[in-house]
């Protein structure tokens, strides 16, 4: 067994090794540079898209509304937890090559949501089909890539990000600060995800609409009032993540030191677990946008990464870094739980802000990945497998308060990374599509006015 688990830990760090990253971090540089930067000069139009109704064109819900679904399955643990585990493992210097990571993952999010929208199709209960496998199988031309990321994404669905991890970060909160037993919990959390569930993509829509913002909002009111509280040391803790990425950390209080290859390997692999960027999961959500063009609902999305990475997760880093939680010997949500109760010198509100956003965070990442397992099940064997689909994942929710085993965690962490495979393939030889897209659609734009320029 011991023999097995080393033999996974190996394929693990070799999945999530220099390659995949720089793959995933040099598609999104390709992008940046052939789209003429189209994430600095259009995410101000971007935001305004975000919260401007498109009535025109088909599909499910509204492009906010399939936003904030994406969104509920990024923003999760890995904004709580994935920051304090890069700081821990690659130093402050960390936080900086998440930026990177996300404002390159800007590009490449964008890249892969508008291929979603322009090679969707509907499905026999007049849903919207659409992400990595209708590209990769009706753009490249391969069914083969197409199985290929349905069967990983249906694993991370129910083995990975979906299910495990999740339910373990939400009955922990919920026995460590509320005193309630991880049966009771396990319990309600599967009736709840049930009840949301089943009723499809509105449903889930429709809560991830009220939850995500809400909590988001809450989060980041919290870590700016431990930034406000310590703002005399803001600076200088900018210089330290700067100054940080280009140097070795020297080892300080609980922290053992880290070299800059250690902080840019933790601060990419982090960052890209956290927003997703270039794995194929928000692609699956973008398709079911309300819209006519591919390109608007590329730029919508593309403010996902912006909203997880760049305001929450740095929001995250910098209580962590203002506080010197990460020199401590805690870790994960110990640590940014530590963060707040420092910061916001008070033992007991920091705690509870921060189990809070754990509880409701993992709930949205479990509804948004139950909707990407649901489409890839629809792709690979038909609505008729949806209901059956759906059953199994709520048993894994419910057992996911009995399983302890470390190997379904590296498991998933592999399967979570062999998905980003198919979809760089599919994005790179899809790249001219992206491109012809982006030009026709802004050489549209300048033949309106300015007033017709934001609906379109």
């Amino acid at each position: 067994m011991n023999d097995l688990q080393t033999t996974l830990q190996a394929i693990d760090s070799f999945v999530w090794g220099p390659p995949l990253l720089i793959l995933l971090v040099g598609t999104g540089a390709y992008f940046t540079f052939k789209l003429g930067l189209i994430q600095f000069r259009y995410l101000p139009t971007a935001l305004k898209l975000v919260f401007t109704r498109d009535k025109s064109g088909q599909g499910d819900v509204s492009s906010f509304a399939a936003l904030c679904t994406a969104l509920s399955a990024t923003i999760g643990t890995g904004n709580i937890v994935g920051v304090a585990t890069a700081i821990k493992l690659g130093g402050p210097g960390a936080l900086f090559w998440m930026w990177l990571a996300a404002l390159f993952g800007m590009a490449t999010k964008y890249a892969e949501c508008l291929l979603a929208v322009k090679y969707r199709k509907v499905d026999d209960n007049g849903q919207m089909l659409g992400g990595p496998m209708y590209y990769l199988q009706d753009g490249v031309g391969s069914r083969f890539l197409a199985i290929m990321f349905a069967v990983f994404a249906l694993g991370v669905a129910c083995f990975g990000i979906g299910t495990f991890p999740q339910v373990n970060a939400i009955l922990d909160a919920s026995e460590i600060s509320f005193g309630v037993s991880r049966e009771i919990s396990a319990s309600i959390l599967t009736v709840l995800v049930a009840f949301v569930t089943l009723g499809g993509i509105q449903s889930i829509a429709r809560v991830a609409g009220k939850v995500v913002p809400t909590m988001a909002l809450l989060y980041v009111v919290g870590c700016l009032s431990v930034i406000i509280m310590n703002v005399d040391q803001l600076a200088g803790a900018v210089q330290l993540v700067l100054t940080s990425a280009f140097s070795p950390t020297a080892a300080t209080g609980g922290f053992l030191g880290a070299s800059i290859m250690l902080a840019i390997q933790s601060g990419i692999a982090r960052g890209v677990f956290s927003n997703e960027s270039g794995l194929g999961s928000a692609p699956m959500a973008a398709a079911a946008a309300r819209t006519d063009s591919c390109v608007r609902q590329g730029l919508v999305s593309m403010t996902g990464t912006f909203f997880d990475t760049i305001i929450i997760c740095t929001m995250t880093g910098l209580a962590l870094i203002l506080t010197g939680a990460w020199q401590t010997d805690l870790a994960g949500a110990a640590m940014t739980t530590h963060a707040f109760a420092v910061g916001l010198q008070a033992d007991s509100l920091g705690p509870m802000l921060v189990s809070i956003g754990l509880i409701f965070f993992a709930f949205t990442t479990i509804l948004g990945w139950n909707y990407y397992g649901e489409r890839c099940v629809v792709f690979l064997m038909g609505t008729k497998a949806v209901l059956p689909y759906k059953v199994v994942f709520l048993c894994l929710v419910a057992s996911g308060a009995f399983l302890h085993l470390d190997m379904i965690w590296i498991i998933a962490d592999i399967v979570n990374g062999l998905m980003a495979i198919p979809n760089l393939i599919g994005l790179i030889l899809l790249r001219q599509v992206v491109i012809e897209e982006t030009k026709h659609y802004f050489a549209q734009i300048k033949l309106k006015t300015p007033r017709e320029n934001l609906t379109q």
